[in-house]
């Protein structure tokens, strides 16, 4: 059995990165939890235990531009889907954090606030959220002055204001009311 869960969707930068585990039932991770209700510290050690004694876990993604083509609903199913498709090992059920699920050739059952109820699919929350966390960081590096490390992307006051001033960078989601109006703003003054 997989869990599934995703990273990313409220953000207005970056892609939306999707994780999926099969947890090995002879080797318990203890302090598996929703990825959101964990400390950074806490999350990166998991991710690390997960990486390590999981059967097998996969990541995907949607970029910005599927995000802004197909909008950010059908981006997270189709970034899910490519993360259980990259399993080394078929599931015969997959469990999706959600009430939504991708198009998937096997089994699969939506899990309202499954984070906090499925194992599997707390440790997909884990692996999706601290490796979106980590390209945002990269992103950073690449994109000075938006604070991209800092808030993950997320529309945070200093966010906004860093689009108003310097304009939305290609990793940021045209789609978003926010991003959109920073891009409008800037062609208007001619930027």
């Amino acid at each position: 059995m997989a869990g599934v869960d995703e990273a990313g969707r409220g953000p207005l930068a970056g892609p939306v990165v999707a994780a999926a585990v099969i947890l090995d039932d002879r080797y318990l991770i203890p302090g598996l939890a929703d990825s959101k209700k964990l400390s950074p510290q806490r999350r990166l050690a998991l991710y690390h235990t997960i990486r390590a004694h999981a059967l097998c876990c996969s990541v995907g993604m949607a970029s910005v531009e599927e995000i802004d083509r197909l909008n950010i609903l059908q981006a997270t199913l189709l970034a899910m889907q490519r993360a259980v498709q990259g399993l080394r090992l078929k599931p015969v059920k997959v469990l999706v954090d959600g009430n939504q699920l991708p198009r998937l050739d096997v089994l699969a059952e939506a899990i309202v606030k499954g984070d906090d109820k499925v194992p599997a699919i707390s440790a997909a929350s884990i692996l999706a959220k601290v490796t979106r966390d980590q390209l945002l960081e990269e992103l950073d590096a690449a994109y000075p002055g938006y604070g991209l490390a800092a808030h993950k992307g997320y529309g945070t006051a200093a966010h906004i204001q860093a689009l108003q001033r310097l304009g939305p960078t290609p990793q940021h989601r045209l789609s978003f009311a926010p991003v959109a109006q920073a891009a409008l703003r800037m062609r208007v003054a001619g930027v």
